[in-house]
């Protein structure tokens, strides 16, 4: 067996408030033990959205009664909104910035709207950004003049990487996340997938681009799932939303380029723990590890899946490295594809 510790995922949306059909704190927690992870940092993009006290309670109220491993909530950043982040900040998994297309109370239509919360915003506490392309540029532009850290979701594309490069050799205090979609899956390429499920944000890039994050792996501080459930119906409907489940399914495909010499178990350790934590300020989880059987040779199936949206596109592919086993804080939390532990047993990492 391979011991790991504990794995962090920085990008989930776990859809609660609004949207539980998709998914709940319940459903994605057991997801993420069941994919070796025992902390999930939660977006604030639902229904109602994450931007003030209350609507952060509704979010924290559903965690604490239905966690299974442990987790964080973000809150969004609005356009009025920049105190009260800023004063809620020791309660959330950190700011996130929706630089490029969002609605309602988390649209930032213009820089000027930024400003307040690079001004206001602790230090201490990250900002994340999904920002695509110039907009992420100018974002790293931001903390730059602002010299403070900032963190860019989901980097996809050959220009992004290479930007962020050039910022780290600068010494601009920018770190980064990469999705394993992003790096298994190109535009050019998706037998088995109908276009709706295909649709994904940032959307699926080139082969070029795939090529690139590749070889730029020194770059990119952490692997994140960017875990965001809809349903078949949902997916295969006239008006498909973006998004793919991911939970399940990061660490296998990621052992399987491990055992194809790709990536090393160092690489792994390094992405979706050590840098997680200290990027995201997270405390230890004492006596927390995760038994991966390494030789396990399996297809992976939707229907074996814990995430509540039925469906993933990695149907069927052949993966190496299976999780057996995950004990949190000292508990026994799952085991041979059972979820051991009750609603509840998850704990708040800013608790």
């Amino acid at each position: 067996m391979l011991k790991l510790p504990g794995l962090i995922d920085p990008h989930v949306h776990l859809r609660e408030p609004g949207a539980t059909h998709k998914e709940d704190f319940d459903s994605g927690t057991s997801a993420a033990l069941a994919g070796g992870f025992t902390t999930v940092l939660s977006m604030p993009n639902t229904k109602p959205p994450i931007f003030d006290k209350s609507t952060l309670a509704l979010a924290l109220d559903a965690a604490k009664r239905k966690a299974h491993c442990d987790y964080g909530q973000y809150i969004g950043a609005g356009p009025d909104n920049a105190e009260t982040a800023a004063s809620l900040s020791g309660t959330t998994a950190g700011l996130k910035m929706y630089l490029d297309s969002t609605f309602g109370e988390l649209r930032l239509d213009d820089m000027s709207l930024w400003m307040p919360h690079f001004e206001k915003y602790p230090r201490n506490q990250p900002i994340v950004a999904h920002s695509e392309s110039r907009t992420m540029a100018a974002a790293i532009l931001f903390a730059a003049i602002y010299d403070r850290p900032i963190h860019i979701a989901h980097v996809s594309l050959k220009e992004e990487i290479l930007i962020i490069k050039a910022a780290k050799e600068r010494g601009i205090k920018v770190t980064c996340e990469v999705a394993p979609h992003h790096l298994f899956l190109h535009k050019g390429d998706l037998s088995g997938l109908t276009p709706g499920r295909g649709e994904v944000r940032p959307r699926l890039a080139t082969k070029e681009d795939v090529d690139s994050l590749w070889a730029n792996m020194d770059v990119i501080d952490c692997f994140a799932t960017d875990h965001a459930p809809h349903t078949l119906a949902e997916k295969d409907s006239d008006n498909p939303p973006p998004g793919f489940p991911g939970l399940e399914t990061a660490l296998p495909l990621l052992l399987t380029a491990v055992s194809e010499s790709r990536l090393t178990i160092p690489d792994l350790i390094t992405k979706m723990h050590t840098n997680p934590r200290k990027i995201f300020n997270l405390p230890e989880q004492p006596e927390t590890w995760v038994e991966v059987d390494e030789n396990a040779r399996y297809e992976i199936k939707a229907s074996e899946q814990f995430t509540r949206c039925g469906w993933t596109p990695f149907e069927g592919w052949k993966v190496k490295g299976k999780v057996i086993r995950v004990v949190l804080r000292g508990v026994e939390a799952f085991k041979n594809g059972k979820n051991l532990v009750q609603p509840g047993f998850g704990r708040n990492v800013r608790g």
